[in-house]
């Protein structure tokens, strides 16, 4: 499984780099904290992938709060025929930890 760092994804952010960001976390988590991603829980992704408006090559980054679901999601959109997934490692806790820590984590 490709990972991503904090770091690496702040990047990104900051460089407008054409990435899609998916939150597996539960609703209640994605209200406390977020980093603006697409929202679909886990238990939903399966049947919500319909949603995700990207081609299959497209770069996604997996993301929930420290990478363990994420990390399901990826072999879910794996798949299903997406190529180029990466888990965000430590998911919102390593983004509240290394890059703001002002972030609640739920």
């Amino acid at each position: 499984m490709k990972e991503i760092t904090v770091q690496e994804l702040k990047q990104k952010k900051e460089n407008g780099d054409d990435f899609l960001l998916i939150d597996v976390r539960e609703d209640v988590e994605y209200l406390v904290s977020n980093l603006d991603g697409q929202h679909i829980p886990l238990g939903q992704l399966q049947n919500r992938l319909d949603e995700i408006e990207t081609d299959k090559d497209a770069e996604i980054v997996m993301m929930c709060r420290s990478g363990g679901r994420s990390g399901k999601a990826v072999g879910i959109m794996e798949s299903n025929g997406y190529t180029n997934i990466h888990n965000l490692k430590g998911g919102i806790t390593a983004w509240s930890n290394e890059i703001d820590p002002s972030m609640p984590v739920a």
